[in-house]
């Protein structure tokens, strides 16, 4: 029986240097020479100079005022500024979102941190007459939604304290969460387990569980679900519990394997 062959794509030489040459800039500490890159490259200081030139025609490399060495230029930083994380994500999980409001037929939600807040990218349905609605492009606290505790997952103590304070946190209702200790001890439960939960600590009425999506070790977003309360017993959250922790491990999964085609 022959044996399949793994298919060789040819690469081009040149821009594969360029991609190179601007990886290499991003991660010096200092502006580099053009000798410095022709060492660094392993090629001759013409080449260099060519390739050096065209990303500086182009913005990606930019020559600080009175030097000759070379920084990220403009459209490092105008490509940065216009991708957009979040859409990828949502690309990436929409599928598996979908999937896990199938299976555990509740509210399912995609959610990314913005500064203090969860901030809610996707939803897909339950099929119950009563559910809880979409919060797509709705700001949460972190510290009192589940989505937002699991988008902490990894904070320390002097991370929670840097973004808190000493202030008393804003109770919502009689579960809600009310000092940083008890945040600081919650959250270290939630990097233990995988998952977070909110005990109607945002809504009395409602119940989540979520889990942080994570690109290798990073966390880069939340999954999750939401109840009604009267729907929420202890082996359909059980059940539960593994269905979101599962989906998360699959999204980071897929963005993983994305990363390693780049």
């Amino acid at each position: 029986m022959a044996t399949k062959k793994t298919a060789q794509v040819a690469t081009v030489q040149s821009l594969d240097r360029g991609l190179a040459i601007v990886q290499a800039i991003a991660n010096s500490q200092q502006p580099m020479s053009l000798g410095q890159v022709a060492e660094l490259m392993g090629i001759d200081r013409s080449t260099a100079f060519r390739l050096l030139h065209t990303l500086k025609r182009r913005g990606f490399l930019a020559m600080p005022a009175g030097r000759k060495d070379y920084i990220l230029g403009s459209s490092i930083w105008t490509l940065y500024n216009h991708y957009s994380w979040s859409k990828m994500l949502v690309k990436v999980a929409s599928g598996l979102l979908k999937e896990l409001a199938t299976h555990t037929n509740e509210t399912a939600h995609i959610a990314i941190r913005e500064g203090s807040q969860a901030l809610f990218m996707d939803c897909a349905a339950a099929s119950h007459m009563v559910a809880v609605s979409s919060r797509i492009g709705e700001l949460l606290p972190l510290y009192c939604t589940a989505h937002g505790k699991a988008l902490l997952a990894d904070a320390t103590e002097q991370d929670l304290k840097k973004l808190y304070g000493n202030r008393p946190l804003k109770k919502l209702t009689e579960s809600t969460l009310s000092t940083v200790p008890e945040l600081v001890n919650d959250i270290a439960g939630i990097k233990k387990r995988g998952y977070a939960v909110d005990d109607a600590e945002f809504r009395d009425e409602i119940r989540c569980i979520a889990a942080p999506i994570r690109l290798n070790k990073d966390i880069v977003g939340s999954i999750g679900i939401s109840a009604p309360v009267l729907r929420v017993t202890k082996e359909n959250t059980r059940i539960n519990i593994e269905h979101v922790c599962n989906i998360a491990t699959r999204i980071g999964d897929v963005l993983s394997n994305l990363k390693d085609e780049d």
